[in-house]
């Protein structure tokens, strides 16, 4: 993925709001590879899936069993997580055994947005686009 070459997590923000030394706008592409990333686990179901390969690889079946969701919602999760390179695929048998592609940087970045919801205190909840309108069980804001 081009994205990491291209620009950082950290300068993205500063990158888009102001010009860069040679006063070119900060890069579209380092900047739609990165809304894709979050639009990746933008579904509760995919979190729930990645959290679980977490714990090790997993099939279809199993992360079916283990999660409650049907084998089509599983299975199509999995394809946008390999098509976005999240996860890898291999054949065990006649069934596909799937697990967390560059697994420390992925839980690191699954680490990082936990730190920030708990630094913001979930406010997110509240957000009339993305949020359900609902606190979590933290402490009501004042």
């Amino acid at each position: 993925m081009d994205y990491h070459r291209c620009m950082t997590m950290i300068s993205a923000p500063r990158a888009a709001m102001s010009l860069a030394s040679n006063g070119a706008v900060a890069d579209d592409v380092a900047l739609s590879s990165a809304a894709a990333l979050f639009r990746s686990f933008g579904e509760p179901s995919r979190l729930a899936i990645v959290s679980h390969l977490a714990l090790g690889e997993h099939n279809v079946r199993d992360l079916t069993e283990h999660l409650g969701l049907a084998q089509s919602t599983v299975s199509a999760h999995l394809r946008c997580l390999l098509d976005c390179g999240m996860v890898t695929v291999r054949a065990v048998g006649r069934s596909s055994v799937f697990a967390l592609a560059a697994s420390g940087e992925l839980l690191d970045f699954l680490a990082a947005a936990e730190r920030l919801l708990a630094a913001t205190g979930d406010a997110v909840q509240l957000c009339p686009t993305y949020g359900d309108g609902s606190r979590s069980s933290a402490e009501p804001r004042p």
